[in-house]
């Protein structure tokens, strides 16, 4: 019915205008974002699918590094980022656990790890530890496992040439179907020849 073809298109205007309109309203955000000097970072309300296309378009056209985050439609989320302010995987992983950024934590964590990583460090220089139970499956296993197994596997892992098509080189018989179809009538014709 023309009538229903007529609303349809009404409502497919209607979208197009919505979208271009909620385009400019993000090209004004970012815009202001950009200027705002003390802010690294931004994060937008919640919305759907095809509004957070629109806001990482507008991002990328402006330079910006943009991420969504959220778990489930209703509450996923888009951050825009300065790029000299990029996040790193650190920062990302916190936002995807839904946490808050902070970076004065997360140096501090990263401090930790060096110093434990140094620790362990003067430990293997000081020499082999006196033996204790194992606690960690892989040293409980070594003896079975090794310690660079997983290495060893990823160094052999290799295509398997005989899988699969058989270069010609392989083939031990290189006479086409028809030489060795001729070859077999000609032994038959022999043999039957012999029985004669």
């Amino acid at each position: 019915p023309p009538e229903q073809a007529a609303r349809m298109k009404k409502l497919q205007e209607q979208e197009k205008r919505q979208k271009v309109e909620f385009r400019k309203r993000m090209e004004q955000e970012v815009s202001q974002f950009i200027q705002a000097t003390g802010e690294p970072r931004r994060r937008f309300q919640p919305m759907n699918k095809i509004e957070r296309s629109i806001l990482h378009d507008v991002a990328e056209v402006a330079g910006l590094t943009s991420f969504s985050f959220g778990d489930d439609e209703d509450s996923r989320y888009v951050m825009v980022f300065k790029k000299e302010f990029a996040p790193s995987d650190e920062e990302l992983e916190a936002y995807r656990r839904g946490e808050e950024w902070d970076p004065a934590r997360a140096e501090e964590r990263r401090r930790l790890r060096e110093l434990a990583a140094q620790q362990e460090e003067a430990e293997l220089e000081s020499g082999p530890a006196p033996p204790g139970p194992p606690n960690d499956y892989k040293d409980k296993y070594r003896h079975l496992i090794g310690s660079d197994a997983a290495k060893a596997a990823a160094r052999t892992m290799e295509a398997n040439k005989a899988y699969g098509c058989v270069p010609v080189a392989n083939k031990r018989d290189t006479r086409s179907i028809e030489e060795a179809m001729n070859e077999i009538r000609a032994k038959k014709r022999l043999r039957q020849a012999e029985d004669e």
